[in-house]
């Protein structure tokens, strides 16, 4: 988690306030994305009951968080071909900093709680010009 906020600060240098596409306010959206990687462990049950759900109660509390989603990957683009990513979870929030300073208040609680895997996620973060 250290080095994902360490990232995700150095992003949000880059991003600041909210953005606008016409008249609509353009939200953020920060991705994890837990790599579909051979005898790597990820428990989908521990993650989503036990991990999410306290993510969820502490960063839900910040006034510009929107929503969150969870993805359990099932299938590649292929048949027979596995997924990219065992789980994918996606954070909306306003901008980056509102994201940020959500974390920031609760870096400790967060960091406790990585008995769900033994992968690194890689991140994404993007504007959001449609969601309905």
């Amino acid at each position: 988690m250290a080095l994902i906020k360490s990232r995700l600060e150095s992003a949000a240098l880059i991003t600041t306030a909210p953005k606008k596409l016409g008249t609509e306010v353009l939200m953020t959206r920060i991705s994890f994305l837990y790599p579909n990687r051979k005898d790597a462990r990820f428990d989908i049950d521990s993650y989503v009951e036990e991990h999410m759900s306290s993510s969820i109660a502490l960063l839900s509390a910040h006034p510009c968080f929107k929503r969150v989603s969870v993805e359990r990957g099932v299938s590649g683009g292929a048949p027979g071909l596995g997924p990219a990513y065992v789980a994918v979870c996606h954070f909306l929030f306003e901008s980056l900093n509102d994201f940020m300073a959500a974390v920031t208040l609760n870096l400790a609680a967060l960091q406790a709680e990585k008995n769900y895997t033994d992968l690194e996620p890689t991140f994404q973060v993007s504007e959001v010009p449609i969601c309905r």
